[in-house]
């Protein structure tokens, strides 16, 4: 099927973006964007030394800060999907965040950390405002298999356009803890190859 991973997997329902945003997701090639994230991070201490391990995978990291400037680049994939890298910029040092988005199904598939360890499908809703994604069944990658685990954490992406900019407000939340990994705030976003 041809189409972005996004045009795929929302069908029809890709018009009822706002704009930019539909240009934005609906593109088949690379992308960058720039901005600052209000806040970023871990906001449970007890986590963070897990957190340390799966930076080193480029899941997720053990920092947490505000006013944090951050650049994402989206490249397409030989097999369809889009691979993504989200630099965020602390004062102690980059951290790295990879994933790649992929159609299996006719579902939107999130393949994080460098080597795609852990699966995530999401659940996709437009709303007037953006489109809203949360995370479904979940597995762990054994080379090419996978394994289905009970749900690891709970994720909502919310993915809006204000004035013109690209919002972003990622959630992680567990029962037990409730909230403990977010990153939100702004960045401008282009279509096109990095520099």
């Amino acid at each position: 099927m041809t189409g972005s991973v996004f045009e795929q997997a929302l069908g029809p329902g890709l018009a009822d973006l706002p704009e930019p945003l539909r240009t934005h997701v609906s593109a088949v090639g690379a992308g960058i964007g720039e901005g600052v994230f209000a806040s970023a991070g871990c906001a449970r201490r007890m986590l963070r030394p897990l957190l340390r391990l799966l930076a080193r995978r480029g899941v997720l990291f053990p920092d947490q800060g505000t006013d944090v400037p951050f650049r994402i680049v989206n490249t397409p994939t030989a097999d369809g999907g889009l691979h993504t890298v989200r630099t965020f910029r602390f004062p102690a040092g980059d951290r790295v965040l990879e994933d790649t988005l992929r159609v299996v199904d006719g579902h939107l598939h999130d393949f994080l950390g460098r080597r795609n360890g852990l699966e995530v499908r999401m659940l996709l809703t437009v709303g007037d405002t953006g489109l809203r994604m949360r995370s479904g069944p979940q597995w762990v990658r054994v080379g090419r298999v996978g394994v289905r685990v009970p749900r690891l954490a709970g994720v909502t992406v919310l993915d809006t356009v204000v004035e013109g900019r690209r919002h972003i407000d990622v959630r992680l939340r567990t029962p037990l803890l409730g909230e403990w990994f977010r990153y939100a705030g702004e960045f401008e976003y282009e279509v096109g190859e990095a520099e």
